[in-house]
């Protein structure tokens, strides 16, 4: 964890640690529901299923696992996936292994100051903001095999064109392609709330990793934040993957995160 000097140039550890819990991503076509907890049932296209997140719930931890099984069954889901976070009250983590429970991912919550030290990108690389049309074919051709996900259809490709354009036009956010020789090879894209920049959904093709194209497509993502008024970077990385990239641009690893899939037969 860094130090306290580290975090006064930007939010404070507390701010960064509420920033963090109450991010939620809600694709488009998802259902959602917030009351004991955080339930957003995911699209066929990333996989269906429920991801669940964001307790705050005055019953046992058993009572809410009931509650977000009752709920996925009723979606006609069968997995349930469940996101902790240390501000949830009551904790579900004990309970979740109590019920079988399988751990499948770790991401760490880390951030540093969005105009701090420039990180470093190979000279052979380049990254660009995505504004059109032959762009986004290119993020989806990234995005499918890295995330495992389905491939959009021309109306999927052009309402995803539009969402990254108004959140251009807006100034919330953008969508980032990074290139090596000329190939599109690495994404990822940013979303500004409340001072943060959020850093979300990097996905680089495996052949092109260790090339420099994900920090090429993590610089650009900060000049951007900084831009639209941002204090603080926040991004959740991969224990195994992104995580000590990120450490080495600067990144202070302020907390971890765990997934659990339990199977709601």
């Amino acid at each position: 964890m860094r130090s306290a000097c580290y975090l006064a140039s930007m939010h404070s550890l507390a701010d960064i640690l509420r920033a963090s819990a109450a991010w939620v991503w809600f694709p488009r076509g998802c259902e959602h529901e917030k009351t004991e907890l955080q339930l957003v049932r995911y699209p066929e296209r990333f996989g269906g299923g429920v991801r669940a997140s964001q307790v705050a719930s005055g019953l046992d931890p058993a009572s809410v696992l009931d509650h977000a099984v009752d709920r996925t069954r009723a979606w006609g889901e069968s997995r349930l996936t469940f996101w902790t976070n240390a501000s949830d009250r009551p904790d579900l983590e004990d309970e979740l292994r109590r019920r079988g429970a399988e751990h499948i991912d770790t991401v760490a919550v880390l951030a540093r100051p969005a105009d701090g030290e420039p990180v470093a990108v190979p000279d052979d690389v380049t990254a660009e903001v995505v504004r059109t049309l032959h762009q986004v074919r290119e993020v989806d051709a990234i995005n499918v095999p890295v995330w495992e996900q389905q491939p959009l259809d021309a109306e999927g490709l052009r309402e995803e064109l539009a969402e990254v354009t108004a959140s251009l036009a807006s100034g919330d956010g953008a969508r980032v392609l990074a290139r090596v020789d000329g190939l599109a090879v690495s994404t990822g894209g940013c979303t500004v709330v409340d001072g943060f920049v959020r850093l979300w959904g990097a996905a680089t093709l495996p052949a092109y990793r260790g090339r420099g194209a994900y920090r090429a497509v993590l610089a650009e993502r900060m000049r951007i934040g900084a831009q639209l008024g941002a204090t603080t970077a926040l991004v959740k990385g991969r224990i195994a993957t992104s995580a000590p990239i990120l450490t080495r641009a600067g990144f202070g690893h302020l907390g971890d995160e765990r997934a659990y899939v339990l199977a709601v037969g």
